[in-house]
């Protein structure tokens, strides 16, 4: 493959999403390169996937549209084959968007008709049965998103979720038919497409699920998801030949200097890592209410920073309960 010319063009909606996502496919064996936000410049490196991180999940869903297509065109003049749009596996968003209207615009923009969506994530607990995002135990609604600040989720059936954000036909892509295999699928995409669905939720409830999903997609100009659906995605191209296995994509230049973790979701899972991290390791707290009219915050939390990071990363963190 020649420099700059990679497989898989990626857009995340946020930049941990997208930092996942990559993690992803260098398992994969994909040479991933993540850029915040969309490069000025073409990055002179060899890469399989380029990985564009936006920080659009909770603006203006007309904002979100146009980022999400600028960030398309510039992994379409890199040459890339296919396009992935990330989301988180949570499926946060609202009834004014940004799920639906940006993957409705990417299909158009692609001169496409079809597409699944697949936040799953079973390694992580979240799993999709008969249309339903399940986290860990218990529904969508009733993880505690119900009550996230930005993107409440009380709707744990994803086909009416979805429907919610788009004109175009939603469906659902059922287990039993991926518990069948690839072929099955392809061949229940082709009936819902006859049937006039342009995005299709897919149940999986397991890794061999998103494998399943990700062969049978393998022609799909866009596929949408969580970073669990892009398992299945390095293995099509190297079935392809396009693909090359040389153990390379984990191999990292060396980045001299300190480290600083930093932290702002008001989730469950990162207020149980802030509490892990602070109760042996340096940390500050931003009020983000007091930074509002305080503008020696951020000064006060680089000063803590120096006192700390020659030995030791620090956290700096405005984590907090929803409310």
């Amino acid at each position: 493959m020649s420099k700059n010319q990679p497989l898989l063009g990626c857009i995340a909606d946020d930049f941990t999403g997208a930092t996942d996502l990559a993690n992803m496919l260098v398992r994969g064996g994909m040479r991933t390169v993540q850029t915040i936000g969309i490069p000025k410049e073409i990055p002179a490196v060899q890469a399989d996937a380029f990985v564009v991180a936006l920080k659009s999940r909770t603006i203006a869903a007309s904002d979100a549209v146009e980022q999400s297509l600028v960030a398309l065109r510039w992994l379409q003049q890199q040459g890339c084959r296919q396009f992935f749009f990330k989301y988180c596996s949570t499926f946060d968003s609202t009834d004014a968007g940004n799920i639906g209207q940006v993957t409705e615009a990417l299909l158009t923009a692609l001169g496409t008709t079809f597409t699944i969506a697949c936040p799953a994530f079973p390694e992580n607990g979240r799993t999709i049965y008969r249309g339903y995002l399940f986290v860990a135990d218990v529904l969508l609604n009733e993880s505690g998103m119900e009550n996230h600040p930005l993107t409440p989720m009380t709707d744990a059936n994803l086909v009416r979720a979805l429907q919610r954000q788009t004109s175009k036909k939603v469906g659902l892509l059922r287990y039993d038919t991926v518990a069948m295999g690839a072929t099955a699928v392809r061949e229940h995409i082709a009936t819902l497409q006859q049937n006039g669905v342009t995005i299709a939720i897919a149940d999986a409830v397991s890794d061999k699920d998103l494998t399943t999903l990700g062969e049978a997609c393998a022609d799909l100009p866009l596929i949408t998801g969580g970073s669990g659906i892009a398992l299945g995605l390095p293995e099509n191209f190297r079935r392809a030949g396009l693909l090359a296995d040389n153990g390379q994509a984990a191999i990292l230049p060396v980045i001299p200097g300190y480290a600083a973790v930093l932290a702002g979701s008001a989730s469950k899972a990162t207020n149980a890592q802030v509490d892990h991290w602070t109760a042996k390791h340096p940390a500050f707290k931003i009020d983000a209410l007091a930074l509002a009219s305080n503008n020696h915050i951020v000064a006060d939390a680089l000063a803590f920073a120096q006192r700390y990071i020659d030995t030791e990363p620090v956290l700096i963190y405005a984590t907090a309960t929803p409310d």
